[in-house]
């Protein structure tokens, strides 16, 4: 897919991944509308960067966590750029716990935004989509969807969810030229990697990434990139993590 000239909805992209995102498709000639909760200054930012590129960037505010939500955002985006061909799907959060710690709450919170939100953002998307001769949708998952990680229950089976989805959608919107694909980081330096303790980031980077070091959320945006431009990837997931899953132990 050339890039120049397409339009691109990316949620939670006013932080982290989604921000990375946001700004590489606009280097690239994309029209961006972004999507956060709210439209504060780290939002700002972030379309600030958009037009240094050269693009032209929307704020849509919105918590896709809920189903109208997600059509209203979806529809503001498309009515704002004139139209749909790229859609990323990067807002989520961490949920922690085990099967004893994980409260209902945090369960179902967790397919709201990650799962459901999917669903809801693509539904919503594909007949815009469907206008166009291509399109390609993109969602983020985590090597927590991979592999097991402890203390992570609601958010290792939302991120495994996301995998199966992504194959399955892919299949069915294949005879429309409407790709879909993933990308499954492992530890990037956004604000969930902040929140990690001295002892766990020194950890990473001595024990669980042979690369030693953490990604980049510009290191998530060239892969994003590769799904979105080549025209014969769907239905795939690429592991962003620095080799962290392909170890059997260390």
């Amino acid at each position: 897919m050339e890039l120049q000239g397409k339009r691109a909805f990316i949620t939670g992209g006013s932080k982290g991944i989604g921000a990375a995102i946001a700004i590489d498709l606009a280097k690239l000639g994309c029209h961006v509308a972004i999507n956060g909760r709210n439209d504060d200054d780290e939002s700002q930012a972030v379309l600030q960067a958009i037009e240094q590129a050269g693009s032209i960037g929307h704020m849509v505010v919105g918590d896709v966590a809920k189903e109208e939500e997600c059509n209203r955002c979806v529809d503001e985006a498309a009515a704002a750029m004139g139209g749909l061909d790229i859609l990323v799907h990067s807002a989520g959060g961490p949920a922690w716990g085990n099967i004893e710690d994980c409260q209902k709450e945090t369960w179902l919170e967790a397919f709201d935004i990650h799962v459901h939100a999917a669903y809801y953002l693509c539904r919503r998307a594909l007949p815009l989509m469907r206008k166009n001769s291509e399109g390609a949708i993109l969602l983020i998952s985590s090597v927590a969807g991979i592999r097991g990680v402890p203390n992570a229950l609601a958010y290792a089976t939302v991120k495994g969810a996301v995998l199966q989805f992504t194959r399955s959608l892919a299949r069915d919107t294949a005879d429309d030229n409407i790709r879909v694909n993933c990308l499954a980081p492992g530890v990037i330096r956004t604000r969930f990697h902040d929140a990690m303790t001295p002892e766990a980031q020194a950890h990473n980077l001595a024990v669980r990434i042979p690369l030693h070091r953490e990604g980049t959320p510009q290191d998530v945006a060239e892969a994003a990139r590769m799904m979105l431009t080549n025209e014969f990837i769907t239905g795939e997931t690429i592991v962003i993590d620095g080799g962290t899953s392909m170890q059997v132990c260390r």
